[in-house]
C-alpha cells in the first residue's frame, strides 16, 4: 500500500543538509520520492508500506546525521487550535536570542583585549607587556569559551555530518572556527615554551596572532545572521498565521436544551452551535435557525458581507456581522474549510519547485568543493613562501565566506511567502511546481458555464406586446412560472421579485416538458413557452421574429407569453458573463497569453460570448469526455496549457493540463483535481495567480543570482587572488559577516513578495454596485379572433367625446385596459375606442370606466 507522510527534521542549516537527508532517504528500498524543505524543517516521503516503515525512514535521516520524527497522523483527532497557534519559528528565535546575547556579552571584552593595542586602549598591568603574553592569550581563550559553548551546535552537527560523509554549512563553520581556536591554543603553548627558555622572539611571533577573536567572531557574526534569518523566516508564514488565529478558541453549543461554552476542539459533528453578533464561527455548518450577514473576507477576500438564511452553509473563521443564529456543525477540526486551506498551503511549502533542483544539484558538490579550495589555497600560499598564520587565515576565510545558506534559502523562502500571499487573496496553490509552471503558461483554456459566465440564467431583455406596462407583463409571467420547474423560470421569478411585483394565483396549471406551460388567471387562458408551443396555441410570433432571431444569435433564449391567442410579449433569458470576465480576458492577453473557451454549448451561444469578451478562440459543442482530448491537442502543438474549470465535470481536463485551476471553492473534487484552487468564483483570481507566479519566480531568480554571484565573487577574494597585485584579502571575520549578510539579503528580498497585490484589487470596486440592466422594447401586436373556444372573444366600438390629444388617448386606454379581460385600441381622429373582450364585460362597466377618466361615451356599437 502506498503512503504519503510528513516528517519533522532537525539539525538542517543549509541546502547541503537538505540534499544529504534526501540522498540518505532515497537509498531506502521502497521509497518512491522524497522532498525536504529547509525553510520549514520538514520532509515529505512517498513510499510502499509493504516494504518499509516509518522507523526505517527516521533511521535513514539519523544515519545522515540529523534528527527526525513523524508528524501527527492524518485524520487523528487533535487539539487543532492549539497546534495551529504554536509558531514553529518561536522556539528557534528564542534560542537564537539567547545565543546572540551571550555571544555579544563576551565578544565585547574579547575584542577589547585582542584589538585594544591597535587603538592604544589601556589594559590591566597583568595583561600588558611581552612577559605577560600567556596571561594575555589565556584571558582571550576564557572569553572565547562561553561563545564557543553556546554555539556548540555548529561543531556538533558540523563534525557529525562531516564524519558521515555529508559535510554541510556547519562543517565549514566548525572547521574554520575550530582551526582558529586550535591555532590559538597552540600559540599559548608555544609562548609558554618561549618564556620558559627565555626566547622572547618566539613569544613575540605568536603574541598578536592568536585568532581567538576570529574563532569567536565567526560564530558571533553567523549567529547574528542566523538570528536575522530566523526572524525573517518567521515573518514568511504570517499570512497563514493570521488565518490560523481567526478561528475562536471556544464555541457555544446547545446540548440537550442547555447552552454551554466548550473548547472548539471538543465540538462534534451534529452539534448545534449558537452564534451571536460580532463573533467568529468556530466550525463549518448549515444554518438551522435565524439569519445574518457574514463577513467571509478571511477566506474569500470579498469585503462585502454575504447574507445567510436557513439552509445556507457557513464556514469557520468567518465573522458574524449582525443578527444571531444557530447552525448544525457539519465539519469540525481538520475537516473545516479553514483547516483545508491551511493544509493546502502547508503542502505547497513542503513541495519543491523544479527551479530548486538546480540549487540542490550544486549544493550536493558545493561543500566538498569549498573544502578542497580552502585546503589548496592554504597549501598554495605556504608553498609561495608565506607564513603559516597567513595561509591559515586564507583557508579559514574561504571556508566561512562560502557557506551556502543563501543558496538553500533562495527558493523555499520565496515559495512560502508567495503561497502565503496567495492564500490571503483566496488563491490556494497546492504545489511549488504548479506555482513555477504557471508563469510559463502561454494558453489559458476556460470552461464557459460557471467560469466565464455566472452559471445561472437571468433576464436580459423584455419585449412588450399587447400589454401596457412591464409591471403588468411580469405579474402575468410570475403567476405562470412560479409553478414551473424549468431552470429558466427561476430567472423570471428572481427578476420579478427584484421588481417587487405583486403575486397572483394561477388555476388549472399544466406544464408540457420542453415546450411550455398554460394556466387560467381570473378565468382567462394564458400560455408561455417556446415559439413552437406558441404556434400550436394559435399565437402569431411573426411581429417579434426579427428580434427573436437576433436574441438566438447572441446565445439567448426567448420565452413567449400569450393571453388567449394574443402575444403579450417575450422575456429573454441568458447565462451572462460575470462582471469581471472581460477584464480577466483582457489582462491575460496583456500578459501575452492566448485565451481559449472550451464549452459543450452550441456554436451560436459560444460565439456570442467569445465576441462579447474578446476571447481569441472558441471550441464549442464538446462533450465532457472530449475536453481532455482537446487539451492534449493543444499540448501536442507545443503550447503550455492551463485549464480553468469548476473542478467537477472538467476534472479530466484539469488533471491533463500543465496547470489545473479550479474556480469556486468548497468541493472536494475541485481540490483533488486541480493544482490551484480559487476560493471565489472570479476569473480575476486566475489572473492574480499568474501574476503571483511571475512575481515569485522573478524573486527566486533574483535570490539565486545573488547567491551564485556572492559565492563566485567571495571565494576567489577570500582565497587571496587579488592579494599579490592589490594587497586585498578577506579576513575570517569579514568573511563571516559577508556570509551572514548574504543570507539576510536573500530572505529580505523574498519578503518583498508580501507587498504583492493582484490586479483584482485595482478593479474590484468597479463592480460592486453594478446592477442588472434589462432592455425593454415595445412592439405593436395585431390581435386575432380566438379559435380555441377556451374563452369567448367579442369586439365593441365606443364613441367618446372630450378626447383632444394623446394624453387623452392614454387616459382612455389606461381606464379600459384596467378592466380584466379587456384590450383596447383608441383612435383619436375618429373619437372612438375599439375594445376586444375575452370574457363578458357589460356596456355599463365600459362606460363607467371612461366616464371616471373624465370623458363621455355617446354610443357603444357591438
Amino acid at each position: 500500500m502506498k503512503k504519503d507522510k510528513k516528517y519533522d527534521v532537525t539539525g538542517m542549516t543549509c541546502a547541503a543538509c537538505s540534499a544529504a537527508v534526501e540522498r540518505s532517504v532515497k537509498k531506502v528500498q521502497g521509497v518512491e520520492s522524497v522532498t525536504v524543505n529547509l525553510l520549514t524543517n520538514s520532509m515529505r516521503v512517498k513510499y510502499d508500506e509493504s516494504q518499509i516503515s516509518d522507523v526505517d525512514i527516521i533511521n535513514a535521516v539519523i544515519d545522515a546525521g540529523y534528527g527526525a520524527s513523524l508528524k501527527t497522523e492524518e485524520g487523528k483527532k487533535q487539539n487543532f487550535k492549539v497546534e495551529l497557534s504554536e509558531n514553529p519559528m518561536a522556539k528557534e528565535i528564542e534560542g537564537m536570542n539567547l545565543r546572540l546575547k551571550v555571544s555579544i556579552l563576551f565578544m565585547i571584552p574579547l575584542m577589547y583585549v585582542s584589538m585594544g593595542h591597535m587603538f592604544n586602549w589601556p589594559l590591566p598591568s597583568f595583561l600588558s607587556g611581552i612577559e605577560n603574553a600567556v596571561s594575555f592569550a589565556f584571558i582571550q581563550f576564557l572569553f572565547a569559551l562561553p561563545i564557543i559553548f553556546v554555539n556548540r551546535k555548529f561543531f556538533i552537527v558540523g563534525f557529525k555530518t562531516l564524519f558521515k560523509g555529508h559535510p554541510n554549512m556547519d562543517s565549514l563553520i566548525a572547521i574554520g572556527s575550530g582551526a582558529a581556536l586550535f591555532y590559538g591554543v597552540f600559540a599559548i603553548f608555544r609562548m609558554s615554551y618561549g618564556l620558559g627558555i627565555g626566547d622572547l622572539e618566539l613569544v613575540h611571533k605568536y603574541y598578536h596572532d592568536l585568532y581567538f577573536e576570529s574563532s569567536a567572531m565567526i560564530l558571533t557574526l553567523i549567529t547574528v545572521g542566523k538570528s536575522l534569518e530566523a526572524r525573517s523566516k518567521g515573518k514568511t508564514s504570517e499570512a497563514i498565521r493570521r488565518l490560523m488565529d481567526l478561528a475562536p478558541k471556544t464555541a457555544i453549543v446547545e446540548r440537550n436544551g442547555i447552552e454551554e461554552e466548550i473548547p472548539v476542539e471538543l465540538v462534534e459533528m451534529g452539534d448545534i452551535v449558537i452564534i451571536k453578533p460580532g463573533v467568529s464561527l468556530p466550525v463549518d455548518g448549515v444554518i438551522i435557525e435565524g439569519s445574518s450577514s457574514i463577513d467571509e473576507s478571511a477566506l474569500t477576500g470579498e469585503s462585502i458581507p454575504v447574507e445567510k438564511q436557513v439552509g445556507d452553509r457557513v464556514s469557520a473563521a468567518t465573522i458574524n456581522k449582525s443578527g444571531a443564529f444557530k447552525f448544525r456543525a457539519t465539519q469540525v477540526g481538520e475537516d473545516t474549510t479553514l483547516a483545508k486551506i491551511i493544509a493546502l498551503v502547508e503542502d505547497a511549502n513542503a513541495t519543491k519547485a523544479p527551479i530548486a533542483k538546480l540549487a540542490d544539484k550544486i549544493s550536493a558538490i558545493f561543500v566538498p568543493m569549498v573544502m578542497s579550495i580552502a585546503l589548496i589555497a592554504t597549501i598554495g600560499w605556504l608553498l609561495a613562501g608565506y607564513n603559516f598564520e597567513f595561509a591559515l587565515s586564507i583557508g579559514i576565510a574561504v571556508l566561512v565566506v562560502s557557506c551556502p545558506c543563501a543558496l538553500g534559502l533562495a527558493t523555499p523562502v520565496a515559495i512560502m511567502v508567495g503561497t502565503g500571499r496567495g492564500a490571503e487573496n483566496g488563491i490556494l496553490i497546492k504545489s511549488a511546481e504548479a506555482l513555477e509552471i504557471l508563469h510559463n503558461v502561454n494558453t489559458i483554456v476556460m470552461d464557459k458555464t460557471g467560469t466565464l459566465t455566472e452559471g445561472k440564467p437571468r433576464v436580459t431583455d423584455i419585449v412588450l406586446g399587447s400589454v401596457n406596462s412591464e409591471e403588468e407583463f411580469l405579474e402575468i409571467a410570475q403567476a405562470l412560472e412560479k409553478n414551473s420547474e424549468h431552470p429558466l423560470a427561476d430567472a423570471i421569478l428572481n427578476y420579478a421579485k427584484g421588481k417587487n411585483i405583486s403575486i397572483k394565483e394561477a388555476n388549472n396549471f399544466k406544464a408540457t416538458t420542453g415546450r411550455g406551460v398554460e394556466a387560467y388567471l381570473d378565468g382567462v387562458f394564458y400560455s408561455a413557452g417556446n415559439e413552437k408551443f406558441m404556434n400550436e396555441k394559435g399565437v402569431s410570433t411573426e411581429v417579434v421574429r426579427a428580434l427573436s432571431d437576433g436574441f438566438s444569435k447572441e446565445g439567448k433564449t426567448p420565452l413567449y407569453f400569450a393571453k388567449g391567442n394574443t402575444l403579450l410579449g417575450v422575456i429573454v433569458v441568458a447565462d451572462v458573463p460575470k462582471s469581471t470576465s472581460r477584464h480577466a480576458v483582457e489582462r491575460f492577453k496583456e500578459m501575452g497569453v492566448k485565451v481559449v473557451m472550451l464549452t459543450g454549448d452550441n456554436k451560436n451561444t459560444a460565439e456570442a460570448i467569445r465576441s462579447r469578451l474578446g476571447i481569441d478562440k472558441v471550441i464549442a459543442e464538446v462533450l465532457p469526455q472530449e475536453k481532455d482530448q482537446k487539451i492534449q491537442e493543444l499540448q501536442q502543438n507545443g503550447q503550455k496549457v492551463a485549464m480553468i474549470g469548476d473542478g467537477i465535470n472538467d476534472a479530466p481536463a484539469l488533471a491533463r493540463a500543465d496547470v489545473g485551476i479550479a474556480i469556486g471553492a468548497g468541493t472536494d473534487v475541485a481540490m483533488e483535481s486541480a493544482d490551484i484552487v480559487l476560493i471565489k468564483s472570479d476569473l480575476m483570481d486566475a489572473v492574480g495567480a499568474m501574476e503571483l507566479s511571475k512575481a515569485t519566480i522573478k524573486n527566486i531568480k533574483e535570490n539565486l543570482f545573488w547567491a551564485f554571484f556572492y559565492n563566485s565573487l567571495g571565494i576567489p577574494l577570500a582565497a587571496g587572488i587579488l592579494y599579490p597585485h592589490f594587497g586585498l584579502k578577506l579576513t575570517p571575520m569579514i568573511g563571516a559577516l559577508a556570509m551572514s549578510m548574504s543570507s539576510f539579503f536573500v530572505v529580505t528580498n523574498a519578503l518583498r513578495l508580501r507587498k504583492f497585490k493582484p490586479t483584482i484589487a485595482k478593479i474590484e470596486n468597479a463592480h460592486k454596485n453594478e446592477t442588472q440592466n434589462v432592455s425593454v422594447t415595445k412592439v405593436t401586436v395585431v390581435q386575432k379572433n380566438n379559435s380555441k373556444g377556451d374563452d369567448k372573444k367579442m369586439e365593441k366600438t365606443l364613441k367618446i367625446e372630450g378626447m383632444m390629444c394623446n394624453h387623452c388617448k392614454m387616459h382612455v386606454e389606461k381606464a379600459l385596459n384596467s378592466i380584466d379581460g379587456v384590450s383596447v385600441e383608441v383612435n383619436l381622429e375618429n373619437k372612438s375606442a375599439k375594445v376586444s373582450l375575452v370574457k363578458e364585460v357589460s356596456n355599463e362597466v365600459l362606460k363607467k370606466a371612461v366616464e371616471e377618466a373624465g370623458y363621455e361615451v355617446t354610443s357603444i356599437i357591438e
